[in-house]
Formats: structure tokens, sequence, C-alpha cells
């Protein structure tokens, strides 16, 4: 029985009942009617053939046929559309809890290790139909099949009242022969291969159908390149199927075996009675097309549609169990300590390495850094060098895999993740662009239309006043903005979150989409309303690097200068050779832009 439980069918067909028990029982009820219909109709056939054939009357054979035949036609309309209303509330359903749990999990390791990556691209695309039909498409097959199966052994019990032995010949044969077909074909479409494939597909699709990549398709004509590339990665998909698909010659010709002797035998005995006239025309007619009509049972049962849906329902249901117990849940776990008023003192990274899911090479190695409550620290290096890194540790994003992140003393680890995260609010480099209202954008949660029109003029976005445009031009009346203005409405989402009392500001290149003056600009602003609280700003701009009270060098995980612009000037180390290269790509830009004038 725990075997039978652990098998993915059982598994799907157990969602079904826990998803809508009513529909579910509506949909069994009317696959067994339809599977039971067919042998009716042989039934029904078989003495209309037998009263024209002993002259008797035929209104009792015809109005069996007649009433088989209607519900036949009513029946299988009636059956799609349950199945299909079915399988949209199955869908829905687990998707709700593929949503609740990916979202469950603290930090973000979840989304960006590979294992889970695979889980989730299979549990997110299940009902797409990205490698198989949607599951209110694949109701309907799963039923066809289940039909096919029910109405084979339907005629086969019709066999019974020929002889005892006869639905074991037939029904045995057809039963083994769909066996041998199954055997036959095997794919296995969880593998990381496939799922690569399926992700690559999808990414093209996602390209060229999507608008934030519709410039440079256009741009650099790339329209054609993308649909070959699409078309290229589908068919290796298709490719993954067939290669993975095992077909054996060996069960096919015992297929054949077995249903020639099994029909042979049978039919031998059924012409052997009919000429004897021990059976009727009728009784002939009857078990003729019974014994043929058994053959549902080797084309029907748990087909392909089933194999795809069950694979969907597994993968959801794999997913919310590791997110709900396994590691990736647990990756950041919540302290106990409350974090209002912190940090006080300092935020002291302490020997800190850090290494992201799947890499072997830490981007963080013993990284030892302090920062002082109420002032502002830059953070400047190479690409790669680690800054992102360490402010989503700051963040609670990730934890570091050795050392200590401290606030005033305490680990962050120990600190209640809520009230932490009540007191951090950031602007991250690649930050979300809401289609959502202006409102929502700037304080997606309650919040007065004055503190939001603060915000706003704060981070140099007074000309945005229209609280309630939808910023996506995909909905009636919205609009989008540009680069610049996006970067100000993020920036005005931190200074909103700074009014409502969060201490520690994060700042992941703030204003890299605006000009030198309009940085400038900002920048002050920012500092003027963040004063007090305890800033990290990482830019590549100096310009506004220099205006931090201390810069501190990253390098290879490390932080290798750490002090005032003026310090490091004079030290003449890395931010010296940093700083002075771009001025003098700025003088230059600055000398040709003269002269073009």
């Amino acid at each position: 029985m725990a075997l039978l439980k652990a098998r993915r069918e059982w598994i799907f067909f157990g969602t079904l009942w826990k998803s809508h028990p009513r529909l579910t029982a509506m949909w069994w009820a009317l696959i067994l009617c339809q599977g039971v219909l067919p042998a009716g109709f042989v039934v029904a056939v078989g003495q209309l053939v037998g009263a024209v054939a002993n002259g008797t009357p035929l209104l009792t054979p015809l109005l069996l046929m007649g009433v088989v035949f209607v519900l036949m036609q009513l029946l299988t309309p009636l059956h799609n559309q349950i199945g299909s209303l079915l399988g949209e509330h199955v869908s829905d359903r687990l998707h709700d809890r593929l949503l609740v749990a990916a979202g469950a999990p603290e930090g973000v390791a979840h989304l960006e290790n590979r294992e889970h990556m695979d889980e989730l691209t299979a549990a997110r695309d299940f009902d797409l139909g990205m490698t198989g039909p949607p599951l209110h498409m694949s109701m309907g097959f799963i039923a066809g099949g289940l039909v096919e199966v029910i109405s084979g052994l339907a005629h086969a019990v019709v066999l019974a009242a020929y002889a005892w032995w006869a639905p074991l010949l037939v029904g045995g044969a057809w039963l083994s022969t769909h066996w041998l077909l199954r055997e036959s074909t095997q794919w296995d479409r969880n593998t990381g291969e496939v799922l690569d494939a399926q992700r690559r597909a999808e990414y093209s699709y996602r390209l060229a159908v999507d608008s934030p990549a519709a410039k440079e398709i256009r741009l650099f004509g790339l329209a054609s390149w993308l649909t070959d590339r699409f078309a290229s990665e589908r068919r290796t998909l298709v490719e993954l199927r067939w290669h993975t698909t095992r077909l054996r010659q060996k069960p096919m010709r015992w297929a054949v075996a077995v249903l020639t002797i099994s029909g042979g035998l049978f039919f031998w005995f059924l012409g052997r009675d009919a000429a004897s006239g021990a059976i009727g025309l009728g009784e002939a007619s009857t078990f003729a097309y019974a014994a043929v009509g058994a053959s549902a049972i080797a084309f029907g049962g748990l087909n392909w549609a089933l194999s795809l849906a069950s694979d969907g329902v597994a993968a959801v249901l794999r997913v919310e169990r590791t997110m709900s117990s396994g590691t990736a849940a647990h990756s950041v776990v919540s302290g106990q300590t409350p974090a209002e008023g912190m940090p006080a003192a300092e935020i002291r990274f302490r020997d800190v390495t850090f290494a992201y899911p799947g890499m072997s090479a830490p981007v963080l190695d013993g990284l030892d850094l302090t920062i002082p409550a109420g002032g502002s620290l830059a953070v400047v290096g190479v690409n790669g060098a680690g800054k992102s890194t360490l402010v989503k540790l700051l963040c609670r994003l990730y934890d570091p895999l050795s050392g200590t992140i401290e606030v005033d003393g305490t680990d962050l680890r120990d600190l209640d993740l809520g009230s932490w995260r009540r007191r951090i609010t950031a602007i991250f480099q690649d930050f979300i662009r809401y289609e959502l209202s202006l409102r929502d954008n700037v304080a997606p949660s309650e919040a007065t239309s004055d503190d939001v029109l603060q915000a706003l003029t704060t981070a140099g976005a007074a000309d945005l006043r229209d609280l309630d445009k939808i910023l996506s031009p995909g909905y009636e009346n919205g609009t989008d903005l540009s680069g610049g203005q996006w970067q100000r409405v993020a920036l005005a989402r931190v200074l909103y979150s700074v009014s409502r009392g969060a201490g520690v500001v994060v700042l992941d290149e703030p204003t890299a989409q605006l000009d030198v003056r309009g940085e400038a600009e900002v920048f002050d602003r920012v500092l003027e309303a963040t004063r007090g609280c305890t800033t990290v700003l990482i830019s590549h701009r100096f310009s506004t690097v220099r205006r931090a009270d201390r810069i501190c060098v990253v390098d290879q995980g490390r932080v290798v200068e750490l002090g005032s612009h003026d310090e490091l000037m004079a030290l003449g180390g890395t931010y010296k050779r940093l700083f002075e290269l771009q001025a003098t790509r700025f003088n230059e830009e600055q000398d040709g832009a003269d002269r073009a004038r």
C-alpha cells in the first residue's frame, strides 16, 4: 500500500479529490458511465441482429440502442466540461500553493540554487504548455484513457456470457499488451538536461513576446535570430523527448504473438459454436464485437497525459515540501532579539566568508569591516569584488558561511528578522518596477498622499503627482517612466521607509540612470533626508562616493583600504588610481563636448 501511495499517479488523483471533491466525484462517475455504455451498445446491437434473424419484434432492441446512443453523445461534452473545470480549479490551487511556498523562505538562496531552480522550473511551467497540454486540457486526455480501459473491461465482462474462460483469455491478452506497450516507451522529463532545454526555450520565448527586450531586439535586427533560436531550442527539447523515449522491439514482438494466439483461439471456438448452432447469430455478433471492444484495455488506462500532469503536480508538492522543511526554508532563520533602535553604536563584519550556492570560490573571504552608526559609508571596487554581496548579507537575504555580522555586539542572526528588516531599507541596482499605481510603487501599504508626495519631492520627482496613475502602458490610461524617473521613484520608496522608522539605508547604485547634475542634486537630498541614519552606499561614480563620511575599497572579497576621500587620496593606493582614472575620462568627455559645441 505504501508503494502505491508513493506513485505519482496516486498523488495526482489524491490532489484532484482534495482540490474539489464534488467535481472529482462527478468526473469519476461520468468516466464509469462512459466506459460501460459502449458494452451496452454492443449488447443492444446483438439483440437487434438476433431479433432480425428470429423475426421477433425490433422495438425493444431499437429503443435500447437509441437510449445508449443518446447517452453516449450527451455524456461526452458534459464530461469534457467538468474535466476542464476540475483541471482549472486544481491548477489554480497548485499555483496558489507554489506562490506561498516560494515566498515562504526568508532568504533568496532557494531561488538561486541550481537544484531548487530545476524544481521550481518544473513546478512553475507544468501548466504553461511548454512540455505538454495545460491541465484543463490534459483532464480530457486522462479521462479518455480511463474511459477506454473501463470500456475494454466491460466488453470483457460481456464475454463471460459465452464462456467462463473467454474474459480471461481475451481480456488477459489485451491487458498484457497494455503492459508491454507501456514498457516499450519511457521518458524521464525531470533530468537536468531536459529542464535546462525547457528553461532556455522559455527564456527565448519571453524575450520575443515581452516588452523589456523589444527595443534592443528591433534596433539590432534580432527578431529573426531570436525566432530561429527559440525554434532550435524547442526542437532540442522535442529531440530530447525522443532520445529519452526507448522503443523496445522485444515487447512489441511479444505483444503481436500474444494477440495472435489468444485472438485465434477465441474466434475459432466462437466460429465453431456459431456454425454448430450452439449460439445464435445475435449472440455470435455480440461476442465478436465484445472481443474486439476489449482491445480498449490495451490502449486506454494511465496514458502520457497523466504522466505529464502527474509530474507537474509532484513537482509543485516537492517544492512545497522543500520550502517548508528543507534547507532552503531554514537558510535564514529569525532570532528573538528585537532590533528597535539598532544600530546605536556600530555594525561590524567579523571575518565574514560567503559563497553563493553552487560556487566553489568565495565572494567574500574573511572580510572585516566596521560601520559606525549614524554615518555614511561608501563601498567601491571593481565588478565582482563583493560589494553587492556585502549588502545582501546585511539585509539577511543570505547568512555568512563563516564569521559573524554584529549589530551593537549582537549577532545579526539573533535579531528578530521582521524587526531588523523594519529597521533597514534599500534600493538595489536591479530594483523592481512594479506595474502598479505610483502610490503603490512608493508605499505598497497604507500611506497618506502627503507622505508619498513628500518622498517623491525629496527624491527629485516632484513632477510626478498623479498617485493613482498605473505605471505601465499595458493598462488603460497607464504610462511608463524614463529610466531616471523610475530610479527616483525607487529612491522615494527608500525615503518613505526612512520616514516610517528605518534606520539603516542601503543604496546600491542609486543614481546610475541619472546624469551627473541630477545625481549630485538627488544624492544631496538623500543625505539630508537620511541624516542620523546609517547609510551604506555602493557606486561606481566617485563624485558621489566622495560625499560619504568614510570609504572602503573591496578587492577579492576583502577590505583593502578604508578612510575618508582625502585620506585615501593621500594613501595613493587603489582608490586614488580608480578616482584619477574616472576623473581623466570625465575630463576627456567634457573637452570633447566643449569642442563639439
